[in-house]
């Protein structure tokens, strides 16, 4: 019986000190996106908790599931520090829209757009790199905006 309940209570212990060790860097990150929406208050907030504010609508539709966006971006850290960008690259980036292949606040944020559209994102943590990061470029728990142009959006396979 002692055997069985010593690696249960290690268990128990693991998970609970790898919540306490979790609290502090998020309520951090909340205070911090707090802050930073007090300065703008066009965000709206989303169910999912990504802030999201239209600067121009688009003319074309929004994407859906399966069709390819065409985008620039530039992701910002919240004190405006860029640390990612399409501004370099000779074309916009290509994304099939529900392929989990970029953070899911971005996936989350251009289906909320229309194509010719601007738009920024705040990201939460837990909808782009989490409490990871991203290698040394990211620091885990890290807030992010995200400066969006969906430039084209082609249907899907089948529209």
């Amino acid at each position: 019986m002692l055997k069985l309940l010593y690696p249960l209570v290690l268990i128990l212990i693991i998970i609970t000190s790898s919540c306490l060790k979790d609290g502090p860097w998020q309520k951090t990150e909340q205070a911090a996106i707090a802050d930073y929406i007090k300065k703008d208050t066009a965000y709206v907030l989303k169910p999912s908790g990504l802030y999201f504010y239209q600067v121009k609508e688009g003319t074309g539709r929004s994407p859906v599931v399966n069709d390819t966006v065409y985008f620039n971006y530039t992701g910002r850290f919240l004190n405006g520090v860029a640390f990612d960008s399409t501004s370099t690259a000779k074309a916009p980036m290509l994304y099939i829209i529900g392929s989990g292949l970029i953070v899911a606040g971005v996936d989350e944020g251009l289906r909320y757009m229309k194509e010719g559209g601007f738009a920024r994102l705040l990201t939460p943590s837990s909808l782009a790199y989490g409490k990871e990061g991203l290698f040394t470029l990211v620091p885990g728990y890290s807030p992010l905006m995200w400066y969006i142009e969906l430039t084209k959006v082609k249907p899907g396979p089948g529209k």
